[in-house]
């Protein structure tokens, strides 16, 4: 998942005008309410080296606020348990020694239990800390929330993952009742004029560093999609021999469909001739209308060549963005947890993370911070390609049209889709 560091915020209010010290009880009850589904073996379990525990998730995010603001902004702080340090950090070389990505799963000690008094040990503190604060301790606050929003979406994505590989087929939670199923809202072009364009977050709230600095580009004349591509219209590339034809893919896509005998987007299985898909409401007939998901950047590139289009880049689908419609932003902490993408809509708030044409640099300017939390987004800007707009996992209130999500190209297991664009 993509994170940063603070370009701007309040020191006294934030999303939809919560004070501080109510949006970081918010925030953290929500990661709570999503691990509260889970039994404690769900919570230790690590499906994949790119996936953590549901546990290690609830710790690391509470190791964040320990280490980056408890310990140095609080005066008489002890730490919970001193060998956290060590358990919890993800990435951070300035701040010590980790256990291996891979290795995550293998804790089974401290307890979900202990860790839940980890939690509210840290909050407790953090309740005292939000009251006398100042500037610089209420940013880095920030920061961990929409750092801690992050890990709600990947507690779920991992979860997800580890589900589909049990032969129970566990479901997360019950699915809602179902609307009948419809078309998709037609396919429309939308004119993304040539010109100049303002890229990146010009300030007036939270964004992570690598969506700064703003910048302008010189965009050509270009058509983008008014939607994702379906589940419906992506059925018809897989029956088109989309996965056998080689000739559609770039040359390390091709590489992974062989490697790994991929047939259709992750999840979804063929029996007596139906497709269905796993969700975290358990296995379920596929839906048409719903925008195709958890696709890797690799199959978006193959289906963008087989329609003869390609994928936008991610400064025309912002300019896009913010010409017709942004990307929604919610404001209520307390809404309903979504964990499957809804029915196709018109427009740039949709229900999956949409692939980019871009690689993801750094922005004209971009300056990575000092200290360890100048790791936070710089040094991962290699390797990756560029997602824009948000999933249905995405947390209430962290969605932006400037937003730069990143993984490597063969990625499936997120929330996942796309749209495409052509030259006018």
């Amino acid at each position: 998942m993509a994170a940063g560091q603070l370009k701007q915020g309040s020191a006294s209010s934030s999303a939809g005008g919560a004070s501080l010290p109510e949006r970081y009880r918010a925030v953290r009850a929500r990661t709570e309410a999503l691990a509260a589904k889970l039994s404690p073996e769900d919570q230790q379990v690590q499906s994949m080296a790119d996936a953590s525990p549901a546990k290690w998730h609830r710790a690391h995010t509470s190791w964040f606020f320990e280490t980056f603001l408890l310990l140095p902004h609080l005066p008489g702080y002890r730490a919970f348990d001193g060998r956290y340090s060590h358990l919890f950090n993800s990435y951070y070389e300035a701040v010590g020694a980790r256990i291996a990505r891979a290795s995550r799963g293998l804790l089974t000690r401290p307890t979900a239990d202990e860790i839940g008094a980890y939690r509210a040990h840290v909050d407790s503190a953090m309740q005292a800390l939000l009251q006398h604060g100042g500037a610089d301790a209420a940013a880095l606050v920030e920061l961990g929330l929409n750092h801690e929003q992050q890990h709600q979406e990947l507690l779920l994505t991992d979860i997800k993952h580890a589900f589909a590989i049990n032969p129970l087929r566990p479901a997360y939670t019950p699915a809602a009742a179902t609307e009948p199923q419809q078309s998709a809202p037609p396919l429309r072009w939308l004119e993304i004029g040539r010109g100049i364009a303002d890229i990146g977050h010009a300030g007036g709230g939270f964004a992570f560093d690598n969506e700064t600095p703003s910048h302008q580009v010189l965009l050509p004349a270009s058509r983008i999609a008014s939607r994702p591509v379906s589940v419906g219209e992506y059925l018809q590339f897989i029956e088109d021999g989309g996965y056998r034809r080689a000739e559609l893919w770039l040359s390390d896509g091709w590489a992974k469909v062989l490697e790994e005998g991929w047939q259709a987007p992750l999840y979804w299985e063929q029996q007596s001739g139906a497709w269905s898909s796993f969700t975290l409401h358990g296995m379920r007939p596929l839906r048409l209308d719903e925008p195709v998901c958890h696709v890797s950047y690799y199959e978006a590139c193959a289906y963008a060549a087989w329609a003869g289009k390609r994928l936008p880049t991610e400064q025309e689908w912002e300019a896009a963005s913010r010409r017709h419609g942004g990307a929604a932003v919610q404001d209520d902490l307390d809404d309903a947890i979504q964990v499957h993408p809804r029915p196709l809509r018109e427009g740039f708030a949709q229900d999956v993370w949409e692939w980019t044409g871009s690689a993801y640099l750094p922005y004209p300017g971009f300056r990575i911070a000092a200290g360890a939390v100048g790791e936070y987004n710089g040094k991962f800007m290699v390797n990756q390609m560029v997602l824009r707009g948000q999933s249905c996992a995405t947390p209430p209130g962290h969605a932006r049209a400037s937003y730069r999500n990143f993984f490597g190209p063969a990625a499936r297991w997120q929330f996942s889709g796309f749209r495409l664009a052509e030259d006018a």
